[in-house]
C-alpha cells in the first residue's frame, strides 16, 4: 500500500468498480468477470488512476471479491493503489426491504467482509454508503475509532451526505472525515444550481443541501463526483433537445481541444475550485481510456465555456 502520506482520496480521476464483477444478483462470479474486470483495472491503471472506489454493496459483494481476484493475480498491485468502500446500506432480502444500517455491529461486520472480499488487511479509506436517520453519532465514531485502532481503515469519509450531518458527525469523531462522494455531473446539477437559486421559487425544487460545498471546502473534505459521466447522456445516449445539444457542444470542444467529450465533461467538473474529483464508473477498457485526458492535464475549459455547458445542459438562462 502507498505511504499514508503520500494515499489521497484527492486523485484527479477515481475508477469506480461498481460496474465489476458480473450480474447484479447473488450469482457466482466466474473467469471471465475476473478477466474483465483485470481489463478493466489495467487500464484505469495506464491511465493514471491509482484510487479504486468499491461498496459492499456492489453486485452483491462481487465487485469487491472480483477485485481482490485481481490482485492476487497481480504481485505489488496492492502496494501501488488505493482502497475505498463503502458500508450502511442494505440490500432487499426477499420479503424485507432495503434499509440503511449504520449500527456500530454492523459496521465493523461488514468492514471485515470486505477486508476478506478484497484480500487485504486494510481498507485505505472507508466511506459511509448513506446516512441512516436511527444512527447515533457517538456509536458511529466508536465503531469508526475502533477500526482505525486495530489498524483496519486507514481514514475516513462519507457519501451521499449534507453539511449538517457530516458536522454533526464530526462533532463526535476525533478523526478527520476526509471526503464526501455526491452525484455531481453536468446532468445532475443541483450541487451547483443550489448557489444560484438562493432567493428564488426554483430553490423549492432542489434535492442538494445548500452550503455543502461550502462545508467541505471550509474543513478539507475532498468532493468525489459519481455518475460523473452522466450514464453517457452526452456521449450517445441522448434523450431530450437539451442533451441533443449539449452533446453536440461537448463534441465541438473537444474537437477544438484535441481532446475526447469524456474529457469535456470531467474536466467541467475539475474546474470548478472545489477541487471535484470525478469517478470514472465504465467497465468498458475504451471509455476509460477516453478520460485519460482528465488525469493528466489540468482543466482547459475558460470562464465562458465552463457557463456555456452549464447553460446550455440546464435549457434556461440564470436567474
Amino acid at each position: 500500500m502507498r505511504d499514508e502520506a503520500e494515499t489521497k482520496t484527492g486523485d484527479r480521476l477515481l475508477y469506480g468498480c461498481m460496474g465489476l464483477g458480473g450480474a447484479w444478483d447473488t450469482t457466482p462470479y466466474g473467469p471471465g468477470d475476473i478477466d474483465a474486470a483485470e481489463a478493466a483495472v489495467q487500464a484505469a491503471l495506464d491511465i493514471g488512476i491509482t484510487t479504486f472506489d468499491h461498496a459492499d454493496i456492489y453486485r452483491h459483494g462481487k465487485s469487491e471479491a472480483v477485485f481482490g481476484e485481481v490482485l492476487s493475480r497481480t504481485p505489488g498491485l496492492r502496494e501501488r493503489v488505493v482502497l475505498q468502500t463503502k458500508c450502511g446500506i442494505r440490500l432487499a432480502d426477499g420479503d424485507r426491504p432495503g434499509i440503511y444500517d449504520l449500527r456500530a455491529a454492523s459496521i465493523v461486520r461488514r468492514v471485515e467482509e470486505s477486508l476478506t472480499r478484497l484480500r487485504t488487511d486494510v481498507i485505505d479509506v472507508l466511506l459511509l454508503h448513506r446516512p441512516d436517520p436511527l444512527a447515533d453519532p457517538d456509536e458511529v465514531a466508536g465503531a469508526l475509532t475502533s477500526l482505525h485502532e486495530q489498524g483496519l481503515v486507514r481514514r475516513f469519509g462519507v457519501s451521499n451526505m449534507g453539511g449538517a450531518q457530516i458536522a454533526q458527525l464530526k462533532s463526535a469523531l476525533g478523526l478527520p472525515l476526509v471526503a464526501n462522494q455526491l452525484e455531481m455531473s453536468l446532468q445532475r446539477r443541483d450541487w451547483v444550481e443550489a448557489g444560484v437559486l438562493v432567493n428564488t421559487p426554483a430553490a423549492a425544487g432542489l434535492g442538494y443541501p445548500l452550503g455543502t460545498t461550502e462545508y467541505c471546502r471550509a474543513n478539507g473534505i475532498a468532493l468525489q463526483a459519481w455518475g460523473a459521466l452522466a450514464q453517457g447522456r452526452y456521449t450517445g445516449r441522448e434523450e431530450t433537445p437539451d442533451e441533443v445539444a449539449t452533446a453536440r457542444l461537448v463534441a465541438s470542444l473537444a474537437e477544438a481541444k484535441n481532446t475526447t467529450p469524456e474529457t469535456i465533461l470531467l474536466w467541467w467538473l475539475r474546474r470548478h475550485p472545489a477541487g471535484i474529483a470525478p469517478v470514472v464508473g465504465s467497465a468498458r477498457p475504451e471509455r476509460i481510456r477516453a478520460c485519460a485526458d482528465a488525469a493528466v492535464r489540468e482543466p482547459e475549459l475558460s470562464h465562458e465555456e465552463w457557463y456555456d455547458l452549464w447553460l446550455t445542459a440546464r435549457g434556461a438562462p440564470l436567474p
